[in-house]
């Protein structure tokens, strides 16, 4: 695993995509903090960019790196939750303009998956975090769904769980700085 964590570390400082096993389905990533990076995962998905992806942090510390203030639900609501959980905070810093959605606000996973954390944990930033499907297509649950374009859109395929199928997605929740809870999908 130490070899795949240090071929996905040096596309990823390089502002490469990669396709990676989250604790969900596989996912196309990359520097949560590189605009340039970011447009290539819009264009290769022939995604809106007013449809705003995710980004994966490794624990609450980097959580807390990322966004102004976290409300104090957040932290309750990650520690029992019972599947991979992504919070829509509001006002998030330190992370590429072209990542956050329109209304100021940031959907964001503290990850489970032993890869992904020890990889942001080395990153030292967040990374991105969407489905390997084209926009509006079904989202591959096995490795071998992902499309070809997908497949040679990418700088590096993370060589794990090519037999794996995927988890259901995560739920979401948006968290309004108010205290306010709205759950998007459970």
């Amino acid at each position: 695993m130490n070899n795949e964590i240090n071929n996905t570390l040096e596309i990823l400082k390089k502002g490469g995509l990669i396709l990676y096993p989250t604790d969900t389905v596989w996912g196309i990533g990359c520097d949560a903090t590189n605009a340039d990076a970011i447009e290539k995962v819009f264009q290769l998905k022939k995604r809106a960019e007013s449809k705003s992806l995710i980004c994966l942090v490794n624990d609450f510390k980097m959580l807390n790196q990322f966004v102004e203030d976290v409300p104090e639900v957040a932290y309750d609501i990650l520690k029992y939750a019972n599947k991979p959980t992504t919070i829509i905070y509001d006002d998030p810093i330190r992370i590429a303009e072209n990542l956050i959605a329109s209304d100021n606000s940031l959907a964001i996973r503290v990850v489970q998956d032993s890869f992904c954390k020890q990889l942001i944990r080395k990153f030292r930033r967040p990374i991105v975090s969407t489905s390997a499907n084209i926009s509006g297509k079904k989202t591959p649950l096995t490795f071998q769904e992902i499309s070809p374009q997908i497949l040679e859109g990418v700088d590096y395929i993370v060589n794990l769980q090519r037999t794996k199928k995927a988890g259901k997605p995560s739920a979401i929740i948006k968290l309004k700085n108010d205290g306010t809870v709205h759950v998007i999908r459970h």
